[in-house]
């Protein structure tokens, strides 16, 4: 079945150089996936793959640049070389919240950036590497969204996702969360299992306001990279209770 992995279940995780995305690879390389952890920025995943292989953790780096689609090409050849196949990818690549703007306001270079990031990087670089998680024989798909993206969240009038939320962030997610269920949809004949993750609302860099920390956002994109057999797929899930779409 592998070649450098030793049976292994094979992960790439993407944004994973700090954050809820470096837990992931902790979590994931602790049950014994080796684990590729992706960054943009070569020096940072390298050193923060050393950080987890101080501690005798199969954690390597691999350069997944969104503003390079070339990364993608190149990642996707290096793991075809080195282990034929990919067990797990989580796709935690994304942008932040901006709330200083609302749908009345948003800059559409915001907007448009912000779904370059979250969904149409996703997007391409899933069905780049698709080939070789069709090749596992458990595959699994797991989008990093957020309870923000859920239009039934917003309709909902005692919902915290009601009010003036950014929209570029919100509706982003919402649109993974659509690509979530239709390639769900698209893989139901086959083994792999495609859902999307809330993490919580999470204390990172980007937003030192959060409630919990990144090991215990980063729970719920773990439990469904290792879902077994019998799991769900083309649901949308937060510590393993279903959120509304």
């Amino acid at each position: 079945m592998s070649r450098h992995s030793d049976g292994r279940r094979v992960a790439l995780v993407t944004g994973a150089n700090r954050g809820i995305g470096l837990a992931v690879c902790r979590q994931l390389a602790e049950q014994g996936v080796v684990v590729l952890l992706g960054a943009r920025d070569a020096a940072a995943g390298d050193a923060a793959a050393r950080t987890l292989q101080a501690d005798g953790l199969a954690v390597r780096a691999m350069v997944i640049d969104t503003e390079n689609p070339d990364t993608f090409d190149a990642a996707r050849d290096a793991i075809d070389r080195a282990f034929g196949r990919l067990d797990i990818l989580v796709n935690n690549i994304g942008i932040g919240c901006d709330w200083a703007y609302t749908a009345a306001n948003v800059p559409m270079r915001l907007l448009r950036d912000t779904f370059e990031i979250n969904f149409f990087s996703v997007v391409d670089l899933t069905q780049r590497l698709l080939p070789l998680i069709e090749k596992s024989p458990a595959g699994r798909i797991v989008n990093q969204s957020s309870a923000i993206g859920s239009l039934a969240g917003h309709a909902t009038p005692a919902s915290w996702a009601t009010g003036d939320r950014p929209l570029a962030y919100s509706a982003s997610k919402t649109a993974l969360n659509a690509f979530t269920l239709h390639l769900a949809c698209a893989l139901r004949d086959t083994p792999i299992k495609v859902n999307a993750a809330h993490p919580g609302i999470v204390k990172t860099d980007p937003n030192p306001n959060g409630l919990i920390g990144p090991e215990e956002g980063a729970q719920t994109a773990v439990a469904l990279a290792l879902l077994p057999d019998d799991g769900p797929t083309g649901g949308f899930f937060h510590q393993g209770e279903s959120v509304p779409w």
